[in-house]
């Protein structure tokens, strides 16, 4: 455990509440905007590295590279080769998936799951679930669905991550106490995941079509491997194509223990440049009266049970991934609206696929935050919806029974709650 030096510990809550809120104990909205600019995170955190990390597994960011621009510009890429990109990768940046309406958004790329189910036990495909379509030595190396194995193939649309700093530094308190006032019928499942920062301890899990990540840190480490194949301290294993060894052409990757270049740096950027992103804004239209009266409606009809309207995140110095990152001031206490519970449902289009949740996860999805939604032109999990009627149509099992109070309102009132949901 990295030693805080004891004048951090006496005065942490000087060093990281932003001036003039030291004495503010209420709770604020969170920062909002669809801009490149940092919710001041970077900056607090830069400024303070040792104090608010607290692992043996988080290297300190060089003091010229701590900073947002230079996380931005780390989580644009593009990665090359020499960075060790591949074998086997579905891209070469963090910037070909998260893109709209700016960089940390989403977009249309999707990828691909395979394995194999018998008597409802779910195996991974060989190599693992997720296939990588990319190879650097062509089809020879290049992953493929082994068709006499493979009974389940599904499709994952890229999720933003806009605001999800905010989402990071919600208790598992908070996440519990929403799973328990859930009526039965519709309670979510929350799953605890390993914080690959903090080894031996794990966190509610809230990232991931599956909630299979619960740290930005672990997060990025895990994209860093299975979508540009590059490994990191806390992913040093390089993965296989279809189950068999491919030799990384960067030749420290391949020794035991592997050498890396920037020693887990990167990955840190990565959390870095998540941590200090704004969260997605309301329309300017989100006043109006059928909005108003749009949201009435979504909650009348339970669509708010899954789709959390609101959460408030925890307290200044709040130590968060099994004491791994203590909460500065622009992420403590601040309000957000994500319009998700970030639990595991069965709405009757799961994709079929375990990650780290275990055989009850097989056909639930984590329930997808709405924040952003307007700037979105494909819906679901699997991002084969192309109307907001026809996602809703698709609701079942645990969300059959908003599915159809929508389809019994009124025609002005069903127009209303989609007016709603444009403006998020």
């Amino acid at each position: 455990m990295r030693a805080i030096v004891s004048a951090a510990a006496v005065f942490i809550a000087v060093l990281v509440a932003a001036p003039g809120t030291l004495s503010q104990q209420g709770v604020t909205e969170a920062p909002a905007g669809f801009e490149l600019e940092s919710n001041g995170f970077a900056e607090q955190f830069c400024a303070n590295q040792e104090a608010l990390v607290d692992s043996p597994n988080s290297p300190l960011i060089e003091d010229d590279e701590c900073n947002f621009d230079a996380a931005l510009e780390e989580f644009t890429g593009p990665e090359t080769v020499a960075d060790g990109l591949g074998p086997i990768f579905n891209a070469a940046r963090c910037g070909e998936c998260h893109i709209v309406p700016i960089i940390g958004g989403s977009s249309q790329i999707m990828e691909r799951r395979a394995g194999r189910t018998v008597n409802g036990v779910f195996t991974d495909h060989p190599g693992g679930s997720l296939i990588q379509d990319r190879a650097l030595f062509g089809f020879a190396t290049q992953e493929t669905v082994i068709q006499n194995f493979t009974n389940v193939v599904a499709f994952r649309s890229s999720l933003s991550v806009l605001g999800d700093g905010f989402v990071e530094a919600v208790s598992n308190n908070t996440l519990q106490a929403i799973a328990s006032a859930q009526p039965s019928s519709q309670r979510g499942q929350l799953i605890n995941v390993p914080v690959l920062e903090r080894p031996g301890t794990t966190r509610v899990g809230r990232f991931g079509h599956k909630g299979q990540q619960a740290s930005l840190v672990s997060f990025s480490a895990d994209a860093y491997l299975n979508e540009m194949g590059i490994t990191s301290p806390l992913q040093p294993v390089e993965n296989t194509s279809n189950g068999n060894p491919v030799i990384d052409p960067v030749p420290g990757e391949n020794q035991n223990p592997p050498v890396f270049d920037d020693e887990g740096v990167d990955v840190e950027l990565f959390a870095l440049f998540m941590r200090s992103t704004k969260v997605p804004p309301r329309a300017g239209n989100a006043g109006a009266s059928n909005v108003v009266d749009g949201e009435d409606a979504f909650d009348d009809i339970g669509c708010d049970v899954c789709h959390t309207p609101s959460m408030v995140t925890v307290g200044l110095n709040t130590l968060i991934n099994g004491g791994a990152l203590r909460v500065p001031s622009t992420l403590a206490n601040k309000r957000i609206r994500p319009f998700s519970d970030f639990l595991l449902h069965d709405v009757g289009t799961g994709d079929g696929i375990v990650q780290n949740g275990g055989q009850s996860t097989r056909n639930k999805v984590r329930t997808p935050a709405l924040w952003g939604l307007r700037v979105r032109g494909r819906f679901m999990h699997d991002a084969s919806s192309f109307s907001l009627e026809d996602a809703i149509a698709r609701h079942g099992n645990q969300a059959s029974a908003a599915r159809n109070a929508f389809n019994a309102l009124s025609s002005g009132r069903r127009a209303n709650l989609l007016a709603f949901l444009n403006s998020l």
